[in-house]
């Protein structure tokens, strides 16, 4: 682990979370009696950069948000965790992205997602920041905003040498280029063969022949390197740089009392990009993001459920 780790560039999206709770979650055309509601910040993005800064990592988050109060409780939250937000844009005719979110009583959760501000992200604010890019280690970035604001983003952090880490999700159809510029991609099991064009992905006990299939299918696509996360059965480091004997690494669960697994993915990737970015390997970087991500689910809510880093720590011990 090298004694400065660089620093962590987030584009893309801001959101307020209207959350409800409930027994279970509704049927189509059912209306249920909710047990609690609460606004939260969340934002794939926003979330990302909030988990990276809660363990410590240097962090810069791009994007925008209204003119309005939720924009405000967003910048405050990302700040708090010690995250720049010099970069995130107030739109001045359009509300901050909100994202309405229904949670059980086992944690599981669905969501709904209105971009507000989010659809504003243009290349235009990737350009704007080019200053923030020439110090990144790694650029870390997921699609809640349009595809030529990734892509751009992208290709700004290639350009500057930092590994460029793509969280495909919310799923969408990438262009190769894309594809061609990010370093790791980070997909769960549905998403993973989507874009393998629909091969099947091994479940949680297959073997490794089973994943080396699928390691050369993404090495076919451009991607030397992924990570297939498979929830509650842990993940896969998919690693085609690795040495021999490497190149397939299962990361075991994390075993937790779930209460709440809304932005679990979310400090999984940006816990990722904090490991990544103070120089640990790709498999080392999945083994803690996975701890963060599990101790992440066992509070309610998103950003203020993420974790410290002697929390993490504290857990890998303990184990």
């Amino acid at each position: 682990m090298i004694q400065q780790p660089g620093r962590i560039v987030v584009v893309g999206s801001l959101n307020a979370d209207l959350t409800i709770y409930t027994e279970r979650l509704p049927n189509p055309g059912e209306t249920l009696h909710g047990e609690g509601f609460a606004v939260n910040p969340g934002g794939k993005s926003a979330n990302q950069a909030v988990a990276a800064g809660r363990l410590g990592a240097d962090v810069a988050l791009i994007g925008a948000v209204g003119q309005d109060a939720n924009g405000d409780m967003l910048l405050a939250s990302a700040a708090g965790a010690g995250v720049d937000v010099s970069r995130v844009r107030r739109a001045a005719d359009v509300a901050t992205g909100v994202a309405v979110i229904t949670v059980d009583a086992a944690g599981e959760n669905s969501i709904v997602i209105s971009a507000g501000a989010n659809g504003t992200v243009a290349p235009v604010d990737v350009t704007a920041a080019k200053d923030v890019f020439d110090s990144a280690a790694v650029v870390c970035l997921c699609l809640e905003v349009g595809l030529d604001a990734v892509e751009a983003a992208a290709k700004a952090g290639r350009d500057a040498g930092a590994t460029v880490l793509l969280n495909l999700s919310p799923y969408a159809p990438v262009p190769q280029s894309l594809a061609d510029a990010s370093d790791v991609l980070l997909v769960n099991a549905h998403e993973a063969s989507q874009f393998l064009d629909g091969a099947d992905i091994p479940g949680p006990v297959a073997d490794a022949v089973a994943w080396e299939r699928v390691r050369l299918k993404f090495a076919e696509h451009g991607l030397e390197r992924a990570v297939v996360t498979l929830g509650a059965h842990g993940s896969v480091v998919l690693d085609s740089q690795a040495d021999d004997g490497r190149r397939i690494i299962r990361i075991a669960p994390t075993k937790v009392d779930a209460v709440d697994t809304t932005g679990a993915g979310d400090a999984f990737t940006g816990s990722l990009a904090a490991r990544l970015a103070a120089g640990e390997t790709l498999a080392e970087a999945a083994a803690f993001a996975s701890v963060a991500a599990a101790l992440a689910a066992t509070k309610k809510g998103t950003q203020a459920a993420y974790p410290r880093l002697e929390e993490v720590e504290r857990m890998r011990s303990a184990s």
